[in-house]
């Protein structure tokens, strides 16, 4: 006989499959740069509390639509270097530090 906890899990349990494999193989994969795209979004919300800033006010800050900003801060948005550079010179920040090898 099952325990209410099972019976519980049972009558619950999703239809729709589980991708955390997929998912953890994913940023397995994409490490190196998902670690620059989370410093570019949390160098962006910091930016945006120091200037008390909305996303729809950095969207218009850079030109972009509010849904690309909510891209860039979830922290897995891959950049090329120029957007980066446009980011920096349009918010006058600097969002990836160069360092000598």
């Amino acid at each position: 006989m099952a325990s209410k906890a099972i019976k519980f899990l049972e009558a619950h349990q999703s239809e729709t499959p589980s991708r955390f494999v997929e998912e953890t193989t994913w940023r397995k994969e994409n490490a190196s740069w998902l670690r620059w795209s989370r410093q570019l979004a949390a160098t962006l919300m910091g930016d945006m509390q120091d200037h008390g800033m909305k996303r729809a006010d950095l969207a218009a800050r850079l030109e972009v639509s509010p849904q690309y900003v909510s891209k860039l801060l979830s922290g897995t948005e891959n950049l090329s270097f120029k957007s980066i550079a446009n980011i920096e010179d349009k918010l006058g920040i600097t969002c990836m530090a160069m360092v000598n090898a």
